[in-house]
C-alpha cells in the first residue's frame, strides 16, 4: 500500500536563532541593599546571517545586552542560548569588536591579525600567511609591516575587523565599532563591513548611537528605552534593497521615511536619558 504525500512529507524544523536572549533581566548589586536594574525583561532574536541594529539613548544597556550575548555578563534574570544551545561561559561562537581598540602596540598589523589564530595553535607561517590575505581584503597590503601608532584611525580600525574575521566566528557583536571616527571614515568603514558581510552572511548584532547608521547596515533595527529598566520598545524592519552603499542609500525616500517613524519613537527617549544625565 502507498504511503499519503503527507507521510513521504519531511518536515524541516525551522532552523535555532544564532543569537536568542529571553526575557533577560540584568542588576547590578550596589551598596547595601540596593540593587541597579539596568535592563529588564529584554527579548531579542537574530537569525543567523541576520544583521540587527540595536539603537538607544546613552546608558540605556545597549552594551549591556550585548555582553550577555559574549557571555561575558550573566543574566539575573531570563536566558541566552546560542545557535539552540543555552550559553554558559563565553561564547566561542562569536568575535566580539569593541570601541576602544584592542591592538598590542607593540606588535606589527599582521602580528596583530595573525596573533588570534596563533593562540589557537596555528602555526606562526600560516597564521601570518592568512593575515596577510586578511590585510588585503580589508586594503591594507601595504602596510603589514606598520606598528599601531604608524595608522590612522580608521586604518586601525580595520586591522582591528580584520583580527576577529579571521578566526571567522559565527556571530559577530560590534559595539559602536566605528564611533571615534569622522563621518567620512565611518561611511567607508561601513561600506567595507557591508562587502565583508555580504561575501560571508555571519549574525551580526550591532550597538550603534547613530540611527543612521543602524538603517543604513542593517535588516532590521530594535530600539531600547531610556533607563534604569530599560526594554525593548521597537523592533523595525529595514527594506531597502542589497547591496548598499551607505552615502547612496541615504538619499533614498523609503531610507528618510523609515528614519522618521522610527525617530519618532526613539525621540522621547533619548529627551529622558539626557534628563537623566543632567544634559552631559
Amino acid at each position: 500500500m502507498q504511503e499519503s504525500g503527507a507521510a513521504l512529507r519531511t518536515t524541516i524544523a525551522p532552523a535555532a536563532p544564532a543569537v536568542a536572549l529571553g526575557d533577560v533581566t540584568i542588576a547590578f548589586r550596589l551598596g547595601g541593599n540596593a540593587v541597579y536594574t539596568a535592563v529588564e525583561q529584554a527579548s531579542l532574536s537574530v537569525a543567523d546571517g541576520e544583521f540587527v541594529a540595536i539603537v538607544g539613548p546613552t546608558g540605556c544597556g545597549k552594551s549591556t545586552l550585548l555582553n550577555v550575548a559574549a557571555g561575558l555578563l550573566a543574566p539575573s534574570a531570563g536566558t541566552a542560548a546560542i545557535f539552540g544551545h543555552p550559553l554558559a561561559g563565553l561564547n566561542r561562537q562569536a568575535g566580539y569588536l569593541f570601541q576602544a581598540e584592542a591592538l598590542f602596540p607593540w606588535k606589527t598589523a599582521r602580528e596583530n591579525v595573525a596573533i588570534g589564530l596563533e593562540v589557537a595553535g596555528t602555526s606562526r607561517a600560516e597564521a601570518q600567511r592568512r593575515a596577510e590575505d586578511w590585510l588585503g581584503r580589508v586594503g591594507l597590503n601595504a602596510f603589514g609591516g606598520r606598528y599601531p601608532h604608524m595608522l590612522s584611525g580608521g586604518q586601525r580600525k580595520r586591522v582591528g575587523l580584520a583580527q576577529v574575521l579571521i578566526r571567522d566566528p559565527k556571530i559577530l557583536l560590534m559595539d559602536e565599532p566605528f564611533g571615534p571616527l569622522d563621518a567620512q571614515t565611518r561611511q567607508i568603514m561601513g561600506n567595507l563591513l557591508l562587502d565583508l558581510w555580504t561575501a560571508d552572511r555571519k549574525a551580526v548584532l550591532f550597538v550603534t548611537h547613530d540611527l543612521e547608521e543602524a538603517i543604513a547596515l542593517s535588516d532590521r533595527v530594535v530600539i531600547m528605552s531610556a533607563g534604569p529598566a530599560a526594554r525593548i520598545i521597537g523592533d523595525w524592519p529595514v527594506r531597502l534593497p542589497r547591496p548598499r552603499d551607505i552615502a547612496e542609500v541615504k538619499l533614498d525616500a523609503a531610507f528618510h521615511a523609515l528614519h522618521r517613524e522610527i525617530w519618532n519613537t526613539l525621540k522621547e527617549e533619548v529627551l529622558k536619558g539626557y534628563a537623566q544625565t543632567g544634559g552631559g
